[in-house]
């Protein structure tokens, strides 16, 4: 979802919700060969406020679930976030691929707890660390499908 910092508060009641450009036809892609998750820093909204922001945009129905910082009761940058992810899907982090744009909390700590990660960098910024921990990047979310084939995951019957 794209992010306007001029609006608080959940984004579910914000004026305005935008996907980012492309991430419909990825979704509809993905769906049907993984299990999709969002797992989100979300302090105030839970996961029924953030299926309801995707709702407006089309993109719910591809998420086999949400889980935010509001329920897990942990936040990124903490690697406990993402082994409670684990623990509630019963997926193992090797079988896990965090896709996000924020290098500490989706990259660096998702790596810390074991996951493949996918670096989502549309502005091309240099990576913030000297030593590359991501197992990929993307600029746009058009190459996500590619990207995910190149990692050893099961498909619909894994996470």
């Amino acid at each position: 979802m794209r992010v306007f910092p001029e609006y608080d508060g959940p984004m579910a009641r914000w004026p305005q919700v935008e996907a980012i450009p492309g991430i419909a036809q990825v979704l509809i892609e993905l769906h049907l060969r993984y299990r999709l998750v969002l797992a989100t820093n979300a302090s105030e909204s839970g996961a029924v406020l953030v299926s309801s922001a995707l709702r407006r945009v089309g993109l719910e129905k591809y998420f086999h679930c949400v889980f935010t910082a509001k329920e897990l009761g942990v936040r990124k940058p903490s690697p406990a976030f993402y082994h409670a992810v684990m623990r509630e899907t019963g997926c193992g982090a090797s079988e896990a691929v965090m896709v996000g744009d924020d290098y500490q909390n989706d990259i660096t700590v998702a790596k810390q707890a074991g996951l493949w990660t996918v670096w989502y960098n549309p502005t091309a910024a240099p990576s913030p660390r000297s030593d590359r921990l991501h197992d990929a990047e993307i600029r746009t979310m058009s190459e996500l499908p590619v990207t995910l084939g190149k990692f050893i995951l099961h498909e619909m019957d894994g996470c």
